[in-house]
């Protein structure tokens, strides 16, 4: 079990590696962000179990996740749609 939780903070801080250093593309920081909440699931999904308490709040975080992913989703088509590309840097304040 020790083992597992160090595989999982490597995974974390690997992705939190990723997040902040992808600044090109937005679909980049969206899959690294997914991959931050997979995550995220896994180790409640440890901790849950170790300790015995009810998994309802796992669905209650997956219900979120959808939302978030959706939202991002919903961003990247408006982003292409309006700019042609999803480069972070055709962005500026005064375009919103």
């Amino acid at each position: 079990m020790n083992l597992m939780l160090i595989v999982v903070n490597f995974m974390f801080f690997s992705g939190v590696v990723v997040f902040s250093s992808t600044r090109k593309h937005l679909l980049l920081t969206l899959f690294s962000l997914e991959f931050l909440v997979l995550v995220l699931f896994l180790l409640m999904n440890l901790v849950m179990i170790i300790f015995g308490f009810e998994m309802f709040f796992l669905l209650l975080f997956l219900i979120f996740t959808v939302c978030e992913g959706a939202l991002g989703l919903g961003i990247l088509v408006n982003m292409i749609r309006n700019h042609g590309n999803d480069l972070l840097s055709s962005l500026s304040v005064l375009s919103w």
